[in-house]
């Protein structure tokens, strides 16, 4: 009795962390540590959809423990028996469980080789969500049925988490280009010149697509949007998940660096647009050639006493890159 009233203590504390933030990288450092600190796992992962409208549930990269062969893929995709059977089935399962419903797992033969003790699905209204993959147990043994039980009710409260986060990353993501939406952008910005006063510098680039009207107006709006999908993901590429990628609006894109000083805002700037330029986009046959100008600006203090102000000297920054014949970056001194 009195374990079961500790555990349920514990679960009580596990909800209040879990429900604690809904920026998806933090709920999964989160849920990780709560894995393997409460079940007393030596490795752990997550699998997730890597965005809102994904068809498979691919390993976050924040996973613990396992030795993962970067050349190699691990997914389940959303149609695969192993999620019927979790729907179908709620509960912990080690891989001969899966296997002696009659699953098989020989596609997911990256995942079996790392050998996880259990998987356990995360099912939020009806729908899986997440699996938890747990490598060996400290102690030695295979979990029993209060176990397996208590895992369960850490993996519905994870799910909830992970449910509220997806909610909270559809009301802040443009659909179309997967990229932060222009308020929650200002959000963000306000909250990063908040803490800069106190700690932390960071920069702001602002992107905009040269010639894009010509593009919508030669090739159509299905062929413009294409461009801003392409350009968005060439962007999500080439930031770290402490940084924010945002649509500012039309083909204006917003990033915000984390890490401090001119030569990494540059760099990061110069990648994306040597990507962009050397870049063939292909639309109904014909071959797209497409460039992206720049403005740069690191946090000044003193100076960017406001969000509008520091997107405003991005924005000055930008019209000279255009200004001085596109396809280049222009760095604001002040």
């Amino acid at each position: 009795m009195n374990k079961q009233i500790y555990d349920l203590k514990e679960l009580f504390e596990i909800s209040k962390s879990l429900n604690s933030t809904l920026d998806f990288t933090i709920l999964i450092d989160s849920l990780l540590l709560i894995c393997m600190a409460q079940l007393k796992v030596l490795k752990v992962g997550l699998f997730v959809r890597k965005h809102l409208d994904a068809e498979e549930f691919s390993l976050h990269r924040n996973y613990t423990g396992f030795d993962i062969d970067h050349a190699l893929t691990y997914t389940i995709p959303e149609n695969h028996d192993l999620i019927k059977l979790f729907n179908n089935k709620y509960g912990c399962y080690t891989l001969d469980d899966i296997r002696n419903e009659n699953v098989s797992l020989e596609d997911l033969a990256p995942i079996t080789n790392l050998e996880p003790s259990l998987l356990v699905p995360l099912q939020a209204q009806g729908k899986i969500n997440g699996i938890i993959m747990m490598g060996e147990r400290i102690e030695a043994g295979e979990f029993d049925s209060y176990e397996k039980e208590y895992i369960l009710n850490v993996a519905s409260l994870a799910s909830i988490a992970i449910n509220n986060a997806g909610l909270f990353e559809m009301a802040t993501t443009d659909m179309m280009t997967k990229l932060k939406l222009k308020h929650y952008l200002f959000s963000i910005l306000n909250e990063w010149l908040g803490n800069a006063r106190i700690s932390q510098d960071f920069s702001l680039l602002m992107f905009d697509i040269d010639f894009f009207k010509r593009v919508n107006d030669t090739y159509g709006h299905s062929c413009g949007d294409m461009v801003l999908k392409y350009v968005a993901q060439i962007l999500l590429d080439n930031i770290r998940s402490s940084d924010v990628a945002a649509r500012y609006g039309g083909e204006e894109f917003v990033i915000l660096v984390s890490q401090p000083g001119k030569n990494m805002a540059l760099k990061i700037a110069e990648r994306i647009r040597k990507t962009i330029e050397e870049s063939e986009i292909i639309y109904k046959e014909q071959t797209l050639k497409i460039t992206i100008s720049c403005g740069v600006v690191c946090y000044e203090h003193g100076l960017d006493t406001s969000s509008e102000h520091m997107i405003d000297r991005a924005d000055k920054a930008l019209y000279h890159s255009k200004q001085a014949g596109r396809n280049r970056i222009t760095f604001s001194e002040k």
